[in-house]
């Protein structure tokens, strides 16, 4: 028996299974699929999920397969500049296709003694006051203390738990293809930059290997939740309307279509069971939310749900999952809304979209504040403890990058400008302490806090759960460790 059953080895299941492990959690991964996913829909990982790998030992791999982006337009492709203000030390975008994260991370949690069963397809089960019984496509069954539902945006688990998932339709719907382009590349691109003047949902780049291109263009309409794969006369007949021209495309290894449909699960956990990535929400690739959206998921549920099952959590810290991660999923639902909007060639929107893009270039404070939004770095949770700025707010690595190593292993973090006076007698074994910090290269309002003699708490999942700004302090101090890791007591 396992104590977790996760449902599919997407980004979110395996961020999941590697963050339980870290605990001591045993877990067993499905997918119905037999092999890995073979192509790429997401394309790279935002600031917030860079430092999430950081904060695991895992970024310096991704770095070798990425590559660094500093440019603008991530946000509805306006502007071309990335803001300067950012407050954190892993300031870009890393270009890195998904199948490369995902091959990443399956070794990463298999390293970490996850065991990961393909062509396992989960197709129903049973939870009780013990557990939960996983039936498979083959007739077996597993058991296991919990399941969690990453199996997507069609979810098997959600649509079994009857759990609601309303939202909007699909209005819009694009083919993304992997093909030989024929036409001669600075042909190509003179084309892509005259029809991306006015269509920002169409885009052909060069994948550097055998003539093969990432082409994206709007459909002709919208096919529908049972329509088959699109066809390379489709994917031409698409290419002529938008641009006058197919591009001579050929032999497309890859053809598939998406829509924009919006949907948000009405709750994210239902006894024992619960939800993360696409099966709590689906929206527009717009920004490129999706995959870092879910893996943020995962290292929130992480940490919380392998205290419940380790008996170290705090009554109601499971609960926080759903009234953390569900506002944060709106707000992306939101915005994804929003930038579709601004990618419409309507008259109106073209002209929103002109008046946004001037703010974005006039006043970097917009366009910061719209990066930050995408990015995931302004996501700030409700903590409690009082008002300091910086409380809820995920902490930007510290010290010449001592903070995040102290995190590899999955505890929290105290972090002390100065010789040590606070004392963690009781929970070391969950929290590393960091002293000796606040130097001039300690920016941003934590690095304030530091070079003032403060200190701060930061759970597993890196956000500020107490800042000491001045002498004594203790009490609050000890209130929120209890708060969030349990009663004092090694293991």
């Amino acid at each position: 028996m396992s104590d977790v059953v996760i449902a599919g080895a997407g980004p979110t299941g395996l961020m999941l299974a590697a963050e339980l492990r870290l605990h001591g959690v045993e877990v067993l991964v499905l997918d119905r699929d037999p092999a890995p996913y073979a192509w790429s829909r997401a394309q790279g990982l935002h600031v917030r999920s860079i430092e999430i790998m950081e904060q695991r030992g895992l970024l310096a791999k991704f770095l070798a397969r990425g590559k660094v982006f500093r440019t603008g337009g991530f946000f509805a492709a306006l502007g071309d500049r990335w803001p300067q203000g950012l407050d954190s030390a892993h300031s870009y975008v890393l270009g890195i296709p998904q199948t490369v994260t995902e091959e990443l991370l399956t070794a990463h949690a298999e390293g970490l003694g996850a065991r990961i069963m393909r062509g396992a397809e989960v197709t129903g089960f049973a939870q009780d006051a013990e557990g939960v019984s996983v039936r498979l496509a083959d007739g077996s069954e597993r058991r296991a203390g919990w399941l969690v539902g990453c199996d997507g945006g069609r979810s098997t688990v959600r649509s079994l738990l009857g759990v609601g998932f309303p939202g909007e339709p699909t209005r819009n719907e694009t083919l993304l293809a992997e093909a030989e382009v024929t036409e001669p590349a600075e042909e190509v691109m003179a084309v892509v930059a005259r029809v991306r003047e006015t269509q920002k949902r169409f885009g052909l780049a060069p994948l550097g290997e055998g003539g093969y291109w990432r082409v994206i263009v709007p459909a002709r309409g919208v096919a529908g939740p049972d329509a088959g794969e699109p066809t390379l006369d489709e994917l031409r007949s698409c290419l002529r309307a938008v641009a006058g021209t197919d591009f001579g495309v050929r032999a497309p290894r890859r053809l598939t279509r998406f829509g924009d449909a919006t949907r948000l699960a009405e709750r994210y956990r239902v006894g024992r069971v619960l939800l993360a990535g696409d099966a709590a929400h689906i929206h527009p690739p717009t920004g490129g939310q999706g995959l870092n959206l879910g893996i943020q998921d995962a290292f929130n549920l992480g940490w919380k749900l392998a205290a419940e099952i380790t008996g170290r959590a705090p009554r109601g810290l499971l609960d926080t999952y759903e009234s953390e991660r569900r506002p944060v999923a709106a707000e992306v639902l939101d915005n994804t809304r929003a930038q579709m909007e601004l990618l419409s060639t309507t008259p109106g929107a073209r002209a929103v979209r002109r008046l946004l893009g001037e703010l974005v270039t006039s006043y970097d404070t917009v366009n910061q504040h719209l990066i930050e939004k995408l990015t995931a770095i302004g996501v700030r949770y409700d903590v409690g403890g009082g008002e300091h700025p910086l409380l809820g707010r995920r902490l930007r690595d510290l010290a010449g990058g001592r903070v995040y190593a102290a995190m590899h292993e999955g505890r929290g973090v105290l972090v002390e400008g100065g010789a040590a006076r606070c004392s963690l007698d009781g929970w070391t074994d969950r929290v590393a302490h960091v002293t000796g910090t606040g130097g001039a290269e300690d920016e941003g309002p934590a690095g304030e806090v530091l070079r003032g003699g403060g200190a701060v708490l930061a759970r597993p999942d890196g956000h500020v759960v107490w800042v000491g700004t001045g002498e004594g302090g203790e009490d609050g101090l000890r209130a929120a460790l209890e708060r969030w890791f349990g009663a004092a007591g090694e293991r």
